[in-house]
């Protein structure tokens, strides 16, 4: 166990706290003793993953467990089809290591920088007509608990707490290992290609139904989006070429949107035409690869973000709405909206427990006032029973979302039952799940 106590900052940098201690557990049995003195002392406890949530969901002025020396893999069950992992194991070093024993995850989202239980706890999401969500991918998982029990939950072992702690948002205590479902790995296909917004309106279902994944990005100011359908090949293997794929994703993608957007934050009249120009730098192109290498792109250029789950059958009315606000308004926006979809899930707080989902994904540059943006984006999202992503920002509090969640107090009551003291609690889940 190794202890720190300076102060810790989110990855976009609009989160810091000064936790009263910070310890990195090296076991179970270690963290439960932590768990306990903490609660013990009157502080409250939170884990920590990578940073990558937008929301002070592990924000803490008590103790913050750094989840480093919680990594690396347990076991991996070829006859069962899973892996049991550290929840402090990075998802890039997760995937890594699955495709050196010939496996993979079935969907993923676009960074892999998190940790596996962040990761899970706060909703991450890649694309998928069948595949779903991070957290759906789940077989079992290890959980501890405000009074130092060490639960083991799966859809036959504490079934009820399993629902929840998938996506819990560490409101119901602190995960130590989760079980993936994986599969052989295989190839896909990768095939991007700009494309106007009227036809991707137009074409929207067409597009999820005839492709397992399928997303898109529209650049605002403009009436170009760039598409993205991913299906599973037969082969043979077809990477991008080297240099070409570095220029797309490192220079044009990064190094020089990075550029754009460090003008247009100084200087936002020139944003619309940086737009025109972002939505027409990216060509077509196709390429053939081992699932974490299609579905994940490096992130270098630091954002803030909101992000909307709705009805599918809504998406298209909804991103229309978003695109005549945008229209009308004096608003200068530098960075694409992105759209992904998701099936029925059946996790307690999932942004897709229940209903076929469509997300719709705002982002500004670091440092770019957002509220205004944000606020007429959120406005129309929520017209639309939309749900926010747990670890994206939000002004959704407990009543707001205890509407639109029909399984909101089935979770509360669990988290009563677990952590009725609120050992696991801080300023944003009591804005979301109540005191």
């Amino acid at each position: 166990m190794t202890a720190q106590s300076t102060a810790w900052r989110n990855w976009a940098g609009n989160v810091t706290a000064r936790p009263a201690r910070s310890l990195a557990p090296s076991s179970v049995e270690e963290l439960a003793r932590i768990i306990t003195t903490a609660a013990e002392d009157g502080l409250t406890v939170k884990a920590v993953g990578t940073g990558h949530s937008f929301t002070a969901a592990a924000a803490t002025d008590g103790m913050l467990i750094r989840p480093e020396r919680l990594a690396g893999i347990r076991e991996i069950d070829r006859a069962a089809g899973t892996v049991t992992v550290g929840s402090g194991t990075p998802l890039k070093q997760l995937n890594q290591a699955l495709a050196a024993e010939g496996l993979s995850l079935t969907n993923m989202g676009d960074i892999m920088e998190q940790t596996v239980a962040g990761a899970t706890s706060t909703g991450t999401h890649g694309t998928g007509r069948d595949s779903a969500s991070t957290a759906a991918q789940i077989k079992a998982l290890e959980l501890v608990t405000a009074d130092g029990s060490v639960l083991q939950c799966s859809d036959k072992e504490n079934p009820e707490i399993f629902a929840a702690a998938r996506l819990g948002l560490g409101a119901l205590g602190v995960i130590t290992a989760v079980t993936f479902a994986v599969e052989p790995i295989f190839l896909l296909t990768a095939r991007e290609e700009p494309m106007a917004f009227a036809r991707v309106v137009e074409e929207f279902d067409q597009h999820v139904a005839e492709n397992e994944h399928f997303e898109f990005y529209w650049f605002p100011h403009t009436e170009g989006c760039n598409t993205k359908r991913n299906n599973r090949s037969a082969g043979p293997a077809a990477p991008l070429e080297r240099i070409s794929g570095w220029f797309e994703d490192e220079l044009l993608s990064n190094g020089v949107f990075q550029a754009l957007c460090s003008v247009g934050r100084t200087v936002p009249a020139a944003i619309p035409g940086i737009a025109k120009i972002s939505s027409r730098a990216l060509s077509a192109r196709t390429y053939t690869d081992i699932p974490y290498k299609v579905f994940t792109s490096p992130r270098r250029v630091r954002f803030i973000e909101m992000e909307y789950s709705v009805p599918r059958a809504a998406a298209m009315e909804a991103l229309g709405e978003v695109k005549a606000m945008v229209d009308r308004s004096n608003l200068r926006i530098g960075f694409p909206v992105e759209v992904r979809t998701a099936p029925a899930d059946d996790i307690t707080l999932s942004t897709a427990s229940g209903r076929e989902t469509a997300y719709i994904a705002v982002h500004l540059y670091r440092g770019t006032p957002h509220q205004a943006y944000f606020t007429a984006v959120e406005r129309i999202m929520t017209a639309y029973e939309g749900r926010p992503h747990w670890g994206k920002l939000h002004t959704r509090d407990a009543l707001q979302l205890a509407e639109v969640y029909p399984r909101f107090g089935e979770f509360t009551a669990l988290r009563d039952r677990l952590d009725p003291e609120r050992v696991f609690g801080n300023a944003y889940l009591r804005r979301v799940l109540g005191d």
